[in-house]
């Protein structure tokens, strides 16, 4: 709409470039049509693309699904949260991330987070083998244990698992792990193969969660009906943005299933999410960006995963909560962009995944 503008997000980590001509590809449906029906248009993007529900596209159409919605907001001046219905609650949830017992007490209990995840991807030197050794399953069992330990047994503790072992070590180091009682085990396995994941979740009484790189309600609808996973994670800024995650939300409803929403990137994308979050029932938790692409940049600019350098007036968290008042209940999205962002960013390079490599016969590993 005349004299507003929308802020959207879209991204592949990694391959940032490419989602941005994605984006320009969708110029010529999108000038001159009306911003506030999200909605029509995401439907028109979507299926008059032909090929269905690759990352890119969908990667796409978050960012401007994103925009459309906080020029809907702005236009009528109301949070976006309001327009999909109303809060459902008053905060949203966050949890804090650690991959040690001292990132535990300095990054996540001195930020007041009452709940958190940590990684069981590598240990004794190495990625996992098909199958494992005592000794190297032990390695992951004295981290969570010593994590466990500190934070004591009323906080929730995630095992993020990120794909990164084949089903059999995968399943060796769920069964070791459970008597510390984990919150869920993320990413278990790739989820290229729902089924095989739908029968190790039968073998464990911790709940599962997976979808950070699935995209649109029907490959979601294949994880519930799979019953691979009873945590949703679906990534606003992969999925198709609000419209879609909204849909996927009252899908997984209908399964009993709750919303554990991925946001690993930008401030724009993780406050997008939070509306939908605020606007559902069946939400349980939400991830905070890691701004892991930040490296570099001009001296003196500091950065925060609550949005300093990004948005004029950063998020702020208590205990663990974003509570919607003073947070998100400005028009649209309720942030603005920092005026010297760009400057901001100025000479930080595009973050790219680590290659992953067997240490022994130098083979590829997942990632």
């Amino acid at each position: 709409m005349q004299g507003i503008t929308g802020l959207g997000e879209g991204t592949v980590e990694g391959r940032i470039p490419t989602v941005v001509a994605a984006i320009k590809e969708l110029e010529p449906y999108l000038i001159g049509k009306d911003p506030r029906r999200p909605a029509h248009h995401w439907q028109a993007i979507y299926r008059h693309a032909f090929y269905r529900g690759a990352v890119i596209l969908t990667s796409a159409l978050s960012a401007v699904d994103i925009a459309m919605w906080d020029i809907k907001g702005k236009a009528l001046g109301a949070p976006i949260y309001d327009l999909l219905g109303g809060p459902t609650r008053d905060r949203i949830k966050c949890y804090g991330q650690a991959e040690s017992v001292e990132e535990t007490r300095t990054h996540v209990l001195a930020a007041g987070y009452k709940s958190m995840k940590t990684s069981v991807s590598s240990t004794r030197g190495r990625l996992s083998r098909a199958s494992e050794s005592p000794y190297y399953i032990d390695g992951f069992v004295e981290k969570v244990k010593a994590i466990r330990e500190l934070v004591g047994p009323d906080f929730d503790l995630g095992i993020e698992m990120h794909g990164e072992h084949e089903p059999p070590a995968a399943m060796q180091i769920i069964k070791a792990l459970e008597p510390f009682r984990p919150w869920f085990f993320e990413e278990p396995i790739q989820f290229q193969n729902l089924p095989l994941m739908a029968e190790m979740a039968k073998k464990t009484t911790v709940p599962f969660a997976t979808g950070e790189r699935m995209v649109t309600k029907w490959q979601f609808r294949d994880l519930l009906v799979d019953g691979a996973a009873q945590l949703q994670q679906p990534d606003i800024t992969h999925t198709g943005g609000i419209t879609e995650m909204k849909a996927i939300a009252a899908l997984a409803e209908a399964f009993y299933a709750d919303m554990l929403p991925h946001s690993k990137e930008g401030i724009i994308g993780f406050a997008a999410s939070m509306h939908v979050a605020a606007s559902i029932p069946n939400f349980l938790a939400h991830e905070v960006p890691s701004l892991q692409a930040v490296k570099g940049g001009p001296p003196g600019v500091s950065r925060s995963p609550l949005g300093k350098s990004y948005i004029k007036t950063p998020l702020t968290m208590t205990e663990g909560n974003i509570i919607l008042k003073g947070n998100l209940d400005g028009p649209g999205l309720g942030v603005e962009l920092d005026e010297n962002l760009v400057d901001n960013e100025r000479g930080i390079p595009e973050w790219e995944f680590p290659e992953m490599w067997d240490a022994v016969d130098g083979s590829v590993r997942d990632h």
